[in-house]
């Protein structure tokens, strides 16, 4: 009996250590946008931030290379999930069908991964924080880049087409993306935008893509 209970908590303790990790990551990056909120980005210190979260700066460096990929933490997490939902598309499905309705069904489940780790209206004043951040905008920028190409990859995959012979699957999510960049810049010159207004301004872009692109603009939508 004690040889099977001593296998039982080796074989718990990787799951322990992984959600303890996971769980020291999390307070880092709360903590990290807290300090940003109140003292700003450049106003704010690695020390300060391993000290409001009770570790070392030893430790904080073990999650994050630096100050801009805590910032830009929680953009992975909305990355993953982002994924997982073009992933679950049915295959039917056409690509711009299937990456318009993987955004927005991928809505909840992201605002719920966010929430795991710091409350909306603080990753909403990140968001902010980052657009008026030239250093953490492009730092965004450049992970969009490596976003963009996974998705790019998995469009390809549903499609059974090569992606180094076929531009169609870049072309395509080249545009989703730059359609949901714009509706970002004109969520953040909200004051007050919260959650729902950044998801009708994105619907609303998305839908007008496809529009934007063959219809004859000189005719007004309404008439069209």
């Amino acid at each position: 009996m004690q040889a099977i209970d001593g296998v039982a908590e080796r074989e718990a303790l990787p799951g322990l250590r992984e959600r303890k990790k996971q769980r020291t990551r999390n307070t880092l990056t709360r903590c990290a946008l807290e300090l940003f909120a109140r003292q700003g980005y450049d106003g704010t210190t690695v020390d300060e931030i391993a000290e409001a979260a009770d570790v070392s700066q030893r430790t904080f460096f073990r999650y994050f290379a630096n100050k801009e990929e805590v910032a830009l933490a929680l953009q992975e997490v909305e990355e993953e999930v982002a994924l997982a939902a073009l992933e679950a598309r049915p295959p039917e499905e056409l690509p711009l069908t299937a990456l318009c309705n993987a955004a927005m069904a991928s809505w909840g489940a992201m605002s719920r991964a966010i929430e795991a780790v710091v409350p909306l209206g603080l990753h909403l004043r990140t968001q902010r924080m980052i657009e008026s951040t030239p250093q953490l905008l492009a730092a965004r920028l450049r992970r969009l880049g490596h976003f963009e190409d996974r998705l790019a990859a998995e469009i390809a995959r549903r499609e059974d087409l090569d992606l180094a012979g076929d531009p169609r699957p870049r072309v395509l999510v080249a545009a989703c993306s730059g359609v949901m960049r714009a509706a970002s810049r004109v969520w953040g010159e909200k004051e007050n935008g919260d959650l729902d207004d950044l998801l009708r301004l994105v619907t609303d872009y998305l839908d007008l893509l496809g529009p934007a692109l063959t219809e004859d603009w000189r005719v007004p939508p309404e008439h069209a």
